[in-house]
């Protein structure tokens, strides 16, 4: 068997395996990545945003507009969004940064090579399979490009979560744990070694994962940065009982942390908050109310955030071309025409550029929107030079064309109850915010 794709050993006396009780503890421990990240609703909302920064990337390396620099570039944009994905992706973007004493990755001052990167990401946007996908990486791997390794991976992902499992050092390391592999960072012969095994685990385990390679990425993560032991891999019963005793040790230490930082945030203010916050103001001033599809059965306060509010969108919005998109906007305010009057995109503590690309979505996407419409970033009183740094990347050209505005927490929270008594239209709303053209 090759040392890339070894498996992990059952114990030998009493059958039990160590790697399905390590899954189930895992799975089990709201700190954890199947909790925090996996099953994190935000996940699956940023996957059309990276995707869009990446299809923006490759529009650039095709027109030669892309430059020569990683800083201010639209990969910047689209790789800091992948490394905002909580941590299992924190330091992404160490890859792509330029290196000047080693002169890597070499794509920014190759064309040629800059070219191909383009190639390659176009390429898995549009392949469905895994054989294609295998053989554009390898046509890649084939010109030896200085410091454009595996890492790439982290991209792919996001075109292919069932096909491509994510990488970095932990996952590399939490893999080599758990089966006594002996895969290297930065080759990808080995980082395909390393998913097919990943593959056979997964089929192995299915029934506790997912046909999402995130889950499995972020079981390898959480081992290979040492919040769980791996199991022993010779079948030793001593080996075993004391790695099981060594896993409830971890997992309570784990848990413990987790409970004080929880009570750490615990005056923070939810997302689902402000957008009960959003959803109440409109209603009270007489609009219908959408919230974000995957956020409607979420209960605040007794309640699921979507009572009162519309159960479809309007014919004209849910037909437009950017529809999918839309329907995850956090909140959207509508006249009973079905016009949009508002958008309120929420960023609490997620990827800013997101909600960006969702605001573009909607605002050139072609549906009936209200003539004085106002689009809105609602976040953290504090965040306010981070939303304004993020709309100054060359990928957000057009944002200057648009009426959005910054909506921070205080002043909504300051003037929400007052607006919902005595005002009217959009006027009250838009002298609290802050324009970002």
């Amino acid at each position: 068997m090759s040392t890339l794709a070894a498996q992990p050993q059952s114990f030998s006396q009493s059958g039990q395996d160590p790697v399905r009780a390590l899954v189930s503890r895992w799975r089990e421990d709201p700190g954890a990545t199947y909790r925090s990240w996996f099953l994190w609703d935000e996940r699956l909302k940023n996957f059309r945003s990276i995707r869009r920064g990446i299809q923006q990337v490759v529009a650039e390396i095709e027109a030669g507009t892309f430059g020569v620099a990683y800083r201010g570039s639209s990969l910047e944009t689209v790789v800091h969004s992948v490394a905002e994905q909580r941590q299992i992706f924190k330091g992404a973007d160490h890859a792509f940064l330029w290196k000047p004493k080693l002169r890597i990755p070499d794509i920014y001052e190759n064309p040629e090579h800059q070219r191909a990167f383009g190639r390659l990401l176009d390429a898995c946007s549009c392949c469905d399979t895994a054989e294609e996908v295998i053989g554009y990486i390898r046509d890649i791997d084939r010109l030896r490009i200085k410091g454009l390794g595996p890492a790439v991976a982290n991209l792919l992902y996001f075109l292919h979560p069932t096909l491509v499992p994510p990488f970095n050092t932990a996952i590399v390391n939490g893999y080599n744990a758990l089966t006594g592999a002996k895969v290297k960072l930065g080759s990808w012969d080995h980082f395909l070694a390393m998913r097919a095994g990943i593959l056979d685990l997964n089929d192995r385990y299915r029934d506790l994962l997912s046909n999402d390679l995130g889950a499995i990425g972020g079981l390898l993560f959480d081992v290979g940065s040492g919040r769980y032991p791996a199991p022993p891999l010779d079948g030793d019963e001593t080996a075993g009982r004391t790695w099981m005793e060594r896993l409830e040790e971890a997992r309570a230490e784990a848990l413990k942390l987790d409970k004080t930082a929880t009570a750490q945030g615990e005056t923070d203010r939810t997302h689902a908050e402000i957008q009960a916050w959003l959803r109440d103001l409109g209603l009270a001033l007489g609009r219908q109310v959408w919230i974000a599809a995957n956020d409607r059965s979420r209960i605040h306060n007794g309640i699921p955030l979507g009572q009162g509010c519309l159960d479809r969108l309007p014919q004209s919005v849910a037909t437009s071309p950017a529809a999918d998109a839309i329907r995850l906007i956090d909140v959207l305010w509508l006249e009973a025409t079905g016009a949009v009057t508002a958008a309120f995109e929420v960023e609490h503590s997620t990827s800013i550029y997101s909600g960006i690309v969702r605001m573009l979505d909607l605002a050139l996407s072609g549906c009936d929107l209200h003539a004085s419409a106002g689009l809105f970033l609602v976040a953290p009183d504090s965040r306010e030079a981070e939303v304004r740094a993020q709309l100054h990347r060359p990928a957000f050209r057009r944002v200057a064309d648009l009426d959005i505005s910054y909506l921070p927490y205080g002043e909504l929270e300051r003037h929400k109850d007052a607006m919902a008594r005595f005002g009217s239209g959009l006027k009250a709303i838009k002298a609290i915010a802050r324009k970002l053209d």
